[in-house]
């Protein structure tokens, strides 16, 4: 479903303020008033979802003291609960435990989704919270996405993972080998 009023969440009035100075608040309200952000699960997103590989989760603290995190996992490691929920497993880490102290003070945060070889940018934004904080069970950070974008692809470099290398590799050896093969047919 799309939602003009959940840009709100991004544009506040300081970066509304801002937007208006710079020159980008007429094209920001243009976005705004036609289509606002999304704030479902789609098809699209959640395909864009079960291959991510990491993405970047952002949470602060009461007073608003920024912390962000790198999060990964093996792709289908984000499970999508319902058509606005993600969970995420907690695997054993640093043991700072610094994004959980800030959701018990301030269950705010963003998410930031990057995929190199498609050249996609996603950034979500959502309410959190964390199962099985007590208990020695493994620990599920729960995400209720209150909205989500398409961030613009301009400037991300070009990434690929080794599975796409290895492939792409031997793609280019087995012609490498047919073509060695007709040369030396040739030459006979």
């Amino acid at each position: 479903m799309l939602d003009a009023t959940t840009t709100d969440i991004a544009f506040t009035p300081a970066v509304k303020a801002v937007q208006e100075a710079l020159g980008s608040r007429a094209q920001m309200e243009v976005m705004s008033t036609r289509r606002g952000f999304r704030t479902e699960i789609t098809p699209d997103l959640a395909a864009f979802l079960a291959v991510q590989r990491s993405f970047f989760l952002a949470s602060a603290s009461a007073d608003g003291r920024p912390y962000i995190q790198h999060r990964g996992g093996e792709p289908g490691f984000i499970e999508i609960r319902d058509g606005a929920t993600i969970a995420i497993p907690d695997y054993p880490g640093n043991r700072q435990y610094i994004t959980f102290g800030n959701l018990s003070e301030n269950d705010r945060v963003a998410l930031f989704f990057i995929d190199y070889e498609a050249k996609q940018r996603i950034k979500v934004w959502g309410r959190a919270r964390v199962e099985n904080i007590d208990d020695k069970a493994a620990r599920t950070l729960v995400i209720a996405i209150e909205a989500w974008d398409v961030n613009c692809p301009q400037h991300l470099p070009d990434l690929y993972t080794p599975a796409t290398v290895a492939r792409v590799t031997e793609t280019l050896q087995q012609r490498i080998r047919e073509l060695e093969a007709e040369v030396a047919r040739l030459s006979a």
